[in-house]
């Protein structure tokens, strides 16, 4: 933040602007090592980031490379390369596109749907243990806030991607 917005905050609010930025550094680096455990979890050899790119297919199948490469804004190389990889441990497949021959979908293996559930249940049961001293109503809070927060993110992605501006007057406008 330059000294002029900084100046124009109060100084109560910039405080908690820092802590804010402080604790979801911290948060972002826990999630990042928990995504990494997750991978380790879902089969040894899986790199970090392939985690993400396998939830994602999951969420989105059946994807398409160039689709994930957009959601990840990375280069198609890059996407590419992290495919072969969960295709190579036997996680995902493709299929050709039916509307477009020259590109494939891709969606989770047997196997691959197996092992992320059995991962995505361990995380759930961790999250469940690391909560379980919380009353219902701070969890549902805490989910409540972090949706708006993501909600909030999501839109500000859209305004910054190039074509991806909601036009004004639609939903997430």
């Amino acid at each position: 933040m330059t000294a002029k917005a900084q100046a124009a905050i109060p100084v109560e609010a910039y405080e908690a602007y820092c802590t804010l930025e402080h604790q979801l550094g911290v948060l972002l680096r826990r999630s990042r090592a928990i995504s990494a455990e997750m991978g380790r979890a879902v089969h040894p050899e899986l790199e970090p980031g392939a985690y993400s790119l396998l939830v994602r297919i999951d969420n989105a199948a059946p994807a398409r490379p160039s689709d994930l490469a957009t959601y990840f804004r990375v280069g198609k190389a890059t996407i590419s390369r992290q495919v072969k990889v969960l295709e190579g441990l036997g996680l995902i497949g493709r299929q050709d596109d039916p509307l477009d021959g020259r590109a494939c979908l891709l969606a989770l293996t047997d196997e691959g749907r197996e092992r992320l559930d059995r991962a995505r249940s361990a995380r759930q049961e961790r999250f469940y243990a690391l909560l379980t001293t919380w009353p219902q109503e701070d969890v549902r809070h805490l989910a409540d806030m972090l949706g708006r927060f993501n909600a909030l993110t999501a839109r500000d992605d859209r305004d910054h991607l190039p074509g991806t501006a909601t036009p004004p007057g639609l939903p997430g406008a």
